[in-house]
């Protein structure tokens, strides 16, 4: 074998190799993402937020509960931006309408947060807004256990 077919040869396994992690990162990237949700029964918007983030291709789990400040107690949710329902995602909490696109943007750049939260119930949230309206008109936090928050995104 002359130096030139080994080189050849060799680029080629590598670029086998390659194109194996690649395919491997993109079947990751586009797999459904987990996400357990503690909502009320009675709560139509909650409902109308869980199918939001299904049609963003999360994988969800819903759990109704008759009292919510137990949960949110439990998970450690701070008071100041607890919303009507919380969800878990990955290490992260979710409280209230956040929008899919935010937490997949969590999800991707592993921010050093406890979660995200749109504190209260703002119309024109995901699950709030009017049919056919845009989501516009608030902000979506990232918080901490000790309730510090920083904006993630605006609306």
């Amino acid at each position: 074998m002359n130096r030139r077919t080994f080189v050849l040869r060799g680029a080629g396994l590598a670029l086998v190799g390659f194109s194996g992690r690649w395919t491997t990162a993109l079947a990751a990237a586009s797999k459904p993402k987990a996400i357990t949700i503690y909502k009320s029964s009675t709560c139509g918007c909650c409902a109308k937020w869980v199918d939001h983030v299904r049609s963003a291709g999360f994988e969800t789990t819903v759990h109704d509960m008759e009292n919510m400040d137990e949960i949110k107690d439990q998970l450690g949710v701070p008071q100041a931006v607890r919303s009507c329902h919380t969800a878990l995602v990955g290490a992260y909490l979710i409280e209230g309408h956040v929008p899919a696109p935010d937490i997949k943007r969590l999800l991707a750049q592993r921010i050093k947060t406890m979660g995200l939260a749109v504190p209260g119930m703002p119309a024109g949230t995901p699950g709030m807004a009017q049919e056919g309206e845009p989501v516009k008109n608030f902000n979506v936090v990232a918080f901490q256990r000790d309730g510090e928050t920083r904006t993630f995104a605006r609306y």
